[in-house]
């Protein structure tokens, strides 16, 4: 089993900046592509922004150009530096990671974590 944990939300004013953290633990055994998404009350869960195991990212046009997503293959955590933020961008965000549990074989599976809030006041 893969666990994930988030952490570095909070409430911020419009215009300012959070970084968020997302720690993988347990039986890992490979680490392929890392992400973030996020869900707002009411709305489905939507893609924020994905990396590779080798560093590429791609990001939704909602934060293209304010969001920078970044990992630490050697401590299993991904980041998410959020600049400029607004009020639209208030929602929970979750991390996932495409990984290989030891316990699971070789089967790969998508982890989630439990999520972190992220309030933006206009």
């Amino acid at each position: 089993q893969v666990q994930l944990v988030e952490s570095g939300g909070g409430l911020v004013q419009s215009g300012g900046s959070l970084r968020l953290s997302c720690a993988a633990s347990g039986s890992i055994f490979r680490i392929n592509d890392m992400g973030w998404y996020r869900q707002a009350p009411g709305k489905q869960r939507e893609l924020v922004a994905t990396i590779t195991s080798g560093g590429s990212t791609k990001y939704s046009d909602s934060v293209k150009g304010r969001f920078t997503i970044s990992r630490d293959n050697a401590k299993n955590t991904v980041y998410v530096q959020m600049n400029s933020l607004k009020p639209e961008d208030t929602a929970v965000y979750y991390c996932s990671a495409d990984a290989v549990s030891i316990g699971a074989g070789l089967a790969a599976y998508v982890y989630w974590g439990q999520g972190t809030q992220v309030t933006v006041s206009s």
